[in-house]
Parts: C-alpha cells; sequence; structure tokens
C-alpha cells in the first residue's frame, strides 16, 4: 500500500478515535442538563470525565497535525473553507476546558451553575458542528480548479449537513448517556439508563436516514458493510441497555460511532475532499499529499509515538475505573 492510503487509513483512525473517546465526554456535557436534578449529580456527571476529558482532545490535535503535515492542500482548503465553524468548535473547546478548571474553584451556587451551562452549550455545539463538517467533507462543497473553496458558510447548511449534525449530536448523547450508566451507580444510573433508551432510539431514527442517503450518494461495497454493522451495533446496544448489560451497551455505542465514522471515510475515498463544481478539481489522497519523504518520517514518528499515547490512555482509564454516586461527594466540597 502506498504511504498516502497509509495516512488517509490512519487519520481515518485518529478521527474515528477522537469521536468514540470525545463523543461520550460530549455526550455527558450534555446530560448535565438533560440527566441531572441538582448540584451533586450535576458534579457526579463531570466527575465521571474529570479524569479523561482533556486526554480525549489528544486524539483531535493528533488528527489535526497528522492532515496538515500528510495532506497540506487538504489542511488548507478544510480550514479556510470551514473557517467558522471551525473557529466556533475550538472557542467551544477553549472554553468548555476552562470550564471544567474553574468551576469548582468558588463554592457560591450562581459561580457554578454559569459554568455548569457552558459545559453544557461547548459540549452540544461541537457535538451537532463536528456532524455538519464531516457530512460536508463527505457530501462534496464548491472547490475550483485552483482547489481553492468558493462557497459561503450558508453552503455548509445544507438538509445533508443539518441532518449529519444530528446524527452525531444524538449518537454522543446516546453514547454519554451508555458511558454514564456504566459509572454510576443510585438513581442517577437508572435515569441514564431509561433516558439512553429514548436516545438510541431517536439515534436509530436519523441515523439510519443519513446513512441510508450517503450509501445512495457516494456509497460502494465497503461502505455498505460498515453500514450494516452501524446499524446492528446499535439496536444491540439498545437490546443491552435495557438488559442492564451497561459494559456491553457502553462497547456497542462504541462500535456504532466507530462504525459510522468508517463508513463516511469509506464512501469518501480515495476522495479527501470532494468538489460539488466539477469531480476533476477534487482533492484526493493522490493530489494533496505531501512528499513520499516526508510521509516516510511521518510514518516512523508515528510507529513510536502511537503505542506510547495508547498505554498511557489505557492506563488512565483503568485507574479510574470505579463507579461514583452521589454518596461520594462530600456535602461541603468546593471541588
Amino acid at each position: 500500500m502506498e504511504l498516502h492510503n497509509v495516512w488517509f487509513v490512519l487519520i481515518a483512525v485518529l478521527w474515528t478515535g477522537y469521536f468514540f473517546l470525545e463523543g461520550f465526554d460530549f455526550g455527558v456535557g450534555i446530560l448535565t442538563r438533560l440527566l441531572a436534578r441538582d448540584r451533586p449529580e450535576r458534579r457526579v456527571l463531570i466527575n465521571t470525565i474529570g479524569p479523561v476529558w482533556d486526554g480525549n482532545e489528544v486524539w483531535l490535535l493528533t488528527a489535526g497535525g497528522a492532515t496538515f503535515a500528510a495532506f497540506p492542500d487538504w489542511y488548507a482548503t478544510l480550514f479556510s473553507g470551514f473557517y467558522l465553524p471551525l473557529l466556533l468548535i475550538l472557542v467551544c473547546l477553549i472554553v468548555r476546558g476552562v470550564a471544567f478548571e474553574y468551576r469548582a474553584k468558588r463554592p457560591e451556587e450562581r459561580w457554578q451553575r454559569s459554568w455548569e451551562t457552558a459545559i453544557f452549550w461547548t459540549s452540544l455545539l461541537p457535538a451537532f458542528l463536528w456532524g455538519v463538517a464531516f457530512a460536508n467533507i463527505v457530501h462534496g462543497v464548491p472547490i475550483d480548479r485552483n482547489f481553492e473553496y468558493v462557497g459561503t458558510v450558508g453552503d455548509l447548511l445544507d438538509p445533508y449537513a443539518l441532518l449529519g449534525g444530528a446524527v452525531t449530536l444524538t449518537l454522543f448523547t446516546f453514547h454519554g448517556a451508555v458511558f454514564t450508566a456504566l459509572k454510576t451507580v443510585g438513581d442517577i444510573r437508572v435515569r441514564a439508563r431509561r433516558l439512553a433508551l429514548w436516545a438510541g432510539l431517536l439515534t436509530a431514527v436519523v441515523a439510519l436516514a443519513f446513512l441510508l442517503w450517503t450509501q445512495a450518494d457516494t456509497g460502494n461495497g465497503r461502505s455498505l458493510v460498515a453500514l450494516v454493522v452501524a446499524v446492528a451495533a446499535l439496536l444491540t446496544a439498545l437490546a443491552a441497555n435495557q438488559a442492564g448489560r451497561e459494559g456491553w451497551a457502553f462497547a456497542l455505542s462504541g462500535v456504532t460511532v466507530v462504525a459510522a465514522v468508517a463508513m463516511l471515510f469509506l464512501a469518501l475515498f480515495p476522495d479527501v475532499m470532494p468538489s460539488s463544481l466539477n469531480a476533476q478539481w477534487s482533492l484526493t489522497v493522490t493530489n494533496a499529499s505531501s512528499s513520499p519523504y516526508t510521509l516516510k518520517i511521518m510514518t516512523w514518528c508515528a510507529g513510536i509515538a502511537t503505542p506510547l499515547v495508547l498505554l498511557y490512555q489505557g492506563w488512565t482509564y483503568w485507574v479510574f475505573r470505579k463507579r461514583i454516586g452521589t454518596q461520594h461527594i462530600a456535602a461541603d466540597a468546593v471541588h
């Protein structure tokens, strides 16, 4: 396999890992409004992701850096054409990180509630906007003969893209609800399972519509297999959730995320950013890639660094694997 194809696969893996991990992370942030009834329960939810949320974002930084180095033309066109939505995502991630750190610095109800509101909105907006962005990447955007984006922000908000945003929003909420049920005890655990059922059913409806649309528009045999896996995993995750098998439910909701993202990349290849104006103006793994020497150096670096990152993140999740509940929150604690 040629190195530009290898790096397309690696970038797909990085984005898949990011959506798997940050997906339940965003979902829990959304649940601080939808599930938590009081201040201790909101703190329980935040504590379930407190040790891992910043590590999850490493996958985003790596995916963005790998795209810049391996496919500079893809990176340039993507970040210039999608400047406003990606800037909004970046602002949300910055504010979200500040909210996690500052929320517990003062004990006042108003102070903490304000930061909790920020966590909710800065989880919801990126969850929606990432779906819009990737739907546009797969569907195609106005790119001219110079490989430059010539559309407007309005061109990124067509029905297909908005449906893609709805899919990631509902899927991440379901993923987060299942994760919450896995990581908590008591009444909040029961309510998380109940909410996961309704979120999962809504996800099944919008995801099936979006994935079938994608398959009909740009799909192939490989993407069809991924579609079937995604739908089967989602339905099985719902069944496992109803049976109270939270570990299986979370694993299967993760498989749903992985299969859905894989389907998008399988439908996209060998393009990396199709042109809706002329297929010959599309960015591909060939015309958008760096030199073979650059890709070779990157491959050696990735081979050394990637196992270390995976080991460190795996160790972090193992250390913080215990369930928590409101009984673990000290009444007079401020953080």
